[in-house]
């Protein structure tokens, strides 16, 4: 499969300094070639980088040649700065976003905003918008960290689909069995819409592992323990990594996945030296 079969997306966080604008520029330029359906741009924890994000997503938009994908979250939003935020991105020609509940800043005490679930925030997209946006929501294979059981997480994620999105986000994982497992239960559910795998190459092991245990994804113990072995050696641990993530992705394609989508960390090197080992890019 190429990626004109597929849906390609990258996910990047929007740079804080003028040197870092620079480097996304040329970092969505040399992934331009993976020919991506869209640009993610998160959104930080209670909208602390609202503003950043915006700048991201309209460079994006207006210069790249690609659609860019605002992330909006529920944390700390209210209706009036949503209302404003989608009327913003309309008049930029935005066509996508990424609706999450989103996370709460560490030591947060102010008011959680006026969404308490992702799919309130679809709703009320809906309600303003019409279909104007294509609305991508989050996944959990492995289930969100915080759902009480793996019953009720299906349940949140069908209601994210009923309240009228079009496709869903998968969190990172390394266990495709647990994507084919979520995709199936969905499905018995009635639930039909996209599900796109998210792939998180490894190139550090700490940083993989503080990111692992914040958000509940789980790399399994035989992954885990060789990449502790290999923390010292960083050519052999990337070299690993890159074959880890390849094979998952051959995966996951051969078993129906509908694309991936890359956090490149705003990074090139690893998601298109995957590309190439998919045969997606000459060598």
């Amino acid at each position: 499969m190429t990626p004109q079969t597929l849906t390609i997306s990258c996910e990047f966080f929007p740079p804080r300094t003028e040197p870092g604008v620079i480097k996304l520029r040329q970092t969505r330029e040399q992934l331009a070639t993976l020919k991506p359906a869209f640009f993610s741009v998160t959104f930080g924890a209670g909208g602390s980088t609202q503003e950043k994000t915006f700048e991201t997503v309209t460079d994006i938009q207006q210069h790249s040649g690609f659609d860019a994908a605002p992330h909006l979250s529920c944390i700390g939003s209210t209706q009036e700065n949503i209302r404003r935020l989608l009327l913003d991105y309309k008049a930029r020609g935005i066509r996508r976003i990424v609706a999450l509940r989103g996370d709460k800043p560490s030591g947060w005490a102010g008011s959680l905003g006026d969404f308490s679930y992702a799919s309130e925030l679809v709703k009320f997209i809906r309600q303003e918008t019409g279909n104007h946006f294509e609305i991508e929501v989050a996944a959990y294979p492995e289930f969100h960290p915080q759902a009480r059981t793996p019953q009720a997480d299906l349940d949140f994620f069908k209601q994210k689909v009923e309240a009228g999105a079009n496709g869903a986000i998968t969190q990172y994982f390394y266990n495709p069995d647990a994507y084919f497992r979520f995709v199936e239960n969905c499905s018995q559910r009635g639930v039909t819409i996209p599900i796109v795998p998210g792939i998180m190459p490894i190139s550090n092991y700490e940083q993989l592992a503080r990111f692992s245990d914040t958000c509940g994804a789980e790399i399994p113990r035989w992954l885990r323990l060789r990449l502790k072995e290999l923390e010292e050696d960083k050519d052999g641990l990337q070299e690993f990594g890159l074959d880890v993530v390849t094979k998952l992705c051959e995966r996951l394609l051969a078993g129906g996945a509908p694309g991936l989508h890359f956090y490149t960390l705003n990074q090139t090197s690893f998601t298109l030296e995957i590309a190439r080992r998919l045969g997606w890019l000459q060598s």
